[in-house]
């Protein structure tokens, strides 16, 4: 899991096991994300009475289907299996990630002695309408993850599917969510996601193509893709560089129009600013083409294999071997004097010390 790498995908960095005489631990250490979980934005969302964009709510199930169709295109495909709003974040900048993708290899590798029943019970009613009908009577397929994408889809739509207090939500509060949605094809979006039958259901993939979702990507976005991959021919500030040798007022391009005058675009009225935060966007994961080719299939070892590094050992008195500095500073001190000559003028005396 330390190899998989894609900006809506929470990344795990290292890990160790901490097996002590009374219980064994996994310790994760993952990346950083900011703003909480999709859970808690949409609960605030939802207190300062505001409601939830269309084109924000199509950008996060772009980026949450981005990284279902990268984990499920891996040989063999990786199964999320506890997709939910609470194990889906938010960064500062809008970018969406999904964690806990470790959550049922782990899950499934452990024997029944090392679980914890009572955790399970305590959690699993209230998210339980995230699991799919058929979930603990077949094997986990691509399919549960659809399932849990589409809750997931229809809560950031309402904002929440009210529960009957701690228990878990009621048939009767989805189909109430569902009947609430305006748009039909939002809707039929997210009903081919909670079909019960798990064969009807779209792969993520398939998804992204719906109708919903889909638009053709405009050139600025084709361009900006284009740029950062490749970069690593140009200068890091290669946009304030090239822009500053400009004519602001130079024609950056023209459309002819007979016989009406041209439409032109000036240097002028592009903003440097601009460009570089939707370029820092488009390189944090935020704009994805999405209707090209498939993922390319990442191969992953399914086995818990040992970490790559030892547990780390509880410290000495012995301090650590640390290099010597071998580098050397030319310390030169002096001070500056002024003295009046004879002839009453000034002048400046230098004295190494």
């Amino acid at each position: 899991l330390a190899l998989v790498d894609h900006p809506n995908i929470v990344k795990l960095h290292k890990y160790w096991l901490d097996a002590s005489e009374s219980r064994a631990r996994v310790i994760f250490i993952t990346e950083y994300v900011s703003s909480g979980s999709l859970k808690q934005f949409l609960k605030k969302t939802k207190k300062n009475h505001k409601a939830m964009n269309a084109r924000a709510w199509k950008r996060w199930c772009t980026q949450i289907l981005s990284a279902l169709s990268f984990l499920h295109a891996c040989s063999p495909p990786i199964i999320h299996g506890n997709l939910t709003s609470d194990t889906i974040f938010i960064q500062h900048n809008g970018l969406i990630k999904i964690g806990s993708v470790w959550h049922r290899i782990f899950s499934n590798a452990l024997p029944d002695d090392l679980r914890s029943p009572i955790r399970v019970e305590r959690e699993e009613p209230r998210n339980l309408h995230f699991f799919p009908p058929e979930y603990g009577e077949v094997a986990d397929g691509t399919a549960v993850d659809i399932f849990s994408f589409g809750m997931c889809a229809l809560e950031m739509a309402v904002l929440e599917i009210q529960a009957n207090g701690d228990t878990r939500v009621t048939e009767e509060a989805i189909t109430r969510a569902r009947h609430s949605l305006s748009d039909p094809n939002m809707r039929e979006f997210i009903l081919s996601c909670l079909a019960r039958d798990p064969a009807r259901r779209p792969s993520a993939h398939n998804l992204l193509f719906h109708r919903v979702l889909f638009e053709v990507h405009s050139l600025k976005l084709l361009a900006a893709h284009c740029f950062i991959q490749h970069q690593y021919l140009m200068p890091e500030n290669v946009v304030e560089e090239k822009t500053k040798a400009m004519d602001p007022h130079a024609v950056l391009a023209e459309i002819p129009r007979p016989p009406w005058p041209p439409l032109q675009w000036r240097y002028s009225e592009v903003s440097c600013l601009e460009l570089d935060k939707f370029l820092e966007d488009v390189r944090n994961g935020i704009y994805p083409l999405m209707n090209f080719a498939a993922a390319r299939p990442l191969g992953l070892p399914r086995v818990l294999a040992p970490p790559t590094e030892e547990a780390p050992k509880a410290k000495t008195p012995t301090p650590e071997p640390f290099d010597s500095e071998t580098r050397k500073v030319s310390f030169h001190p002096c001070c500056t004097d002024l003295t009046t000559a004879q002839t009453g003028s000034l002048t400046r005396g230098f004295n190494p010390a």
